[in-house]
């Protein structure tokens, strides 16, 4: 086992914040470097240039730093040590790195001050020497410090001048909340269409608008802020199609279904309802989501990929209840109405479901391109620029 003899220990930095030990073994076969800083932790590497120290036997006792590892040296293939007893109270608890160049070494200072000397005795060892060459006084750590310190102020500066976009925060919060609410709303019609479709199997078809219309009327109304944000610019929605969703589905609910009591007990409102909440029960909560900046990809892709199915279907059901409206408008007469005179004539509104019919579908034609146009732009190739 070789001691300390035969090592000369350089001192490149020894500041406030900053110790540095560099110990040379006089054979010039094994380096031990020694980088200890005294503000909180630092490393400690050790080096040895002819073979790396396995398994090196590295602890801290009663303010003592004790090293040994195998190693080729100044004393050949030989077993090193070195003892180094601190000025100062240290942390005992210690962490090293074996690389393949060194073996890095963590100790913290129990206090943050500066030390007048390394070691404990007064006395400077003989080997223990000033490394000029990469010295760092007092001063010097000082400017360092104090340079880094005006370096985070000015950053604090900057950062405070950016003005704080409360409206962007104001209209997040907003849309979070509005989607927050259809979420739940259209998430309650599904849940207990379900459960009244497992439990009363056919019959929940015929009094699907008595249990859930008021939530339903409630949702669709609640709509017409879709509209407001998306003329005001608060949503990237495009109008059209979203204008054509809202009066699509309200003038079903309210007219074709709401003002005919014979309608309201009949199986295509099931499907309608059903279709209708299967889809925003998706949507919503995708919406939710982009507002604070967080996507779940399956999410996504079923967001992206339901309307698929769900959309041609919830059209299918909407003119099968026009369809079967018409002749109950033309029985009761309701908002038909009659021309003034001299024409005299009636007009029943069933004629215009016959329309309304035909806008159905060039209805579905334009969302369901406008959906198409939205998956693809998320699923679809990545154009390559070509040079």
């Amino acid at each position: 086992m070789v001691p300390m003899r035969g090592i000369m220990l350089r001192v490149p930095a020894l500041t406030r914040d900053r110790l540095g030990l560099l110990a040379l073994p006089l054979g010039l076969l094994c380096t031990v470097s020694v980088d200890f800083r005294g503000r909180g932790r630092a490393p400690i590497p050790v080096h040895v240039l002819d073979l790396l120290p396995q398994h090196p036997d590295i602890s801290i006792t009663e303010n003592v730093l004790h090293f040994k590892a195998h190693g080729h040296g100044a004393k050949g293939d030989n077993v090193y040590e070195f003892h180094l007893e601190f000025l100062e109270p240290v942390k005992p608890q210690l962490t090293h790195k074996l690389t393949q160049r060194q073996v890095n070494i963590t100790v913290q200072k129990k206090e943050n001050h500066w030390w007048e000397r390394l070691t404990k005795q007064e006395k400077r060892p003989l080997f223990l020497a000033p490394d000029f060459d990469r010295w760092l006084d007092e001063s010097d750590a000082e400017m360092e410090l104090k340079a880094k310190e005006e370096e985070r102020i000015n950053k604090i500066r900057m950062e405070s001048r950016v003005p704080n976009d409360s409206f962007a925060n104001l209209k997040r919060g907003y849309l979070f909340m509005y989607n927050l609410v259809q979420f739940l709303g259209f998430s309650w019609i599904f849940v207990n269409m379900t459960v009244r479709l497992f439990i009363l199997g056919k019959d929940s078809f015929y009094d699907t608008f008595h249990t859930m219309a008021d939530m339903m009327y409630f949702c669709q109304m609640l709509a017409i802020v879709e509209i407001i944000n998306a003329l005001l610019r608060v949503t990237r929605s495009p109008v059209i199609p979203t204008l054509i969703q809202f009066f699509g589905r309200n003038i079903i609910l309210f007219v074709i279904i709401g003002s005919l009591e014979e309608m309201q007990s009949k199986a295509v409102v099931f499907f309608i309802f059903y279709l209708w909440s299967t889809i925003e029960i998706f949507r919503y909560p995708f919406y939710m989501l982009a507002c604070i900046d967080i996507e779940w990809k399956l999410l996504t892709w079923i967001r992206y990929s339901i309307w698929i199915p769900c959309y041609p279907l919830g059209c299918l059901a909407e003119a099968v209840s026009v369809i079967q409206s018409i002749p109950l408008f033309s029985e009761t007469g309701k908002f038909s109405f009659t021309l003034p005179y001299p024409l005299n004539i009636t007009v029943k509104f069933s004629f215009f479901l016959q329309i309304y019919l035909i806008i159905i579908f060039l209805g579905l034609f334009v969302n369901f391109h406008h959906l198409y146009k939205q998956r693809r732009r998320r699923y679809g190739p990545k154009k390559r620029k070509t040079n």
